[in-house]
């Protein structure tokens, strides 16, 4: 009996799966280069609103949109997956969008800053604008 579950256990062993049996990916923040975005609000309605950014290599995959809010504060960047792999090969110009809806909720003006990467100094730098609602 100690035979038959060593020898199971055994088998489970080396049929199972390892950290390196699957791709591996890192998660990064790419800068918006540009956005598309109304001038003005209209209480209750819904807009789209798009971003373009860039995958620099072959191996860049979007994910998923950042997106932290604060009052009437948006703090938004573009979320992507890594591939790490030997054969990427640079994509420079490469430019994607992604998008998402915003329902207006409340009055006032709603203050919206891309995420456009880090200076020399490594502060966050963005792209602000402040879109006023009307009623």
């Amino acid at each position: 009996m100690k035979r038959i579950i060593s020898l199971l256990a055994l088998v489970f062993l080396f049929n199972s799966c390892t950290p390196e049996d699957g791709p591996n990916y890192t998660y990064e923040l790419r800068p918006v280069l540009s956005v598309d975005i109304p001038t003005e609000f209209t209480l209750g309605a819904t807009y789209t609103i798009t971003m373009q950014y860039n995958k620099p290599t072959s191996c860049h995959y979007y994910n998923t949109i950042s997106y932290h809010k604060y009052l009437n504060e948006r703090t938004i960047a573009v979320e992507t997956m890594k591939e790490e792999r030997s054969n990427c090969t640079e994509t420079p110009n490469d430019v994607s969008s992604c998008s998402f809806d915003f329902v207006v909720t409340s009055n006032g003006s709603y203050i919206f800053k891309f995420w456009q990467g880090k200076d020399e100094q490594g502060n966050d730098i963005f792209l602000e604008y402040e879109i006023p609602v009307l009623n």
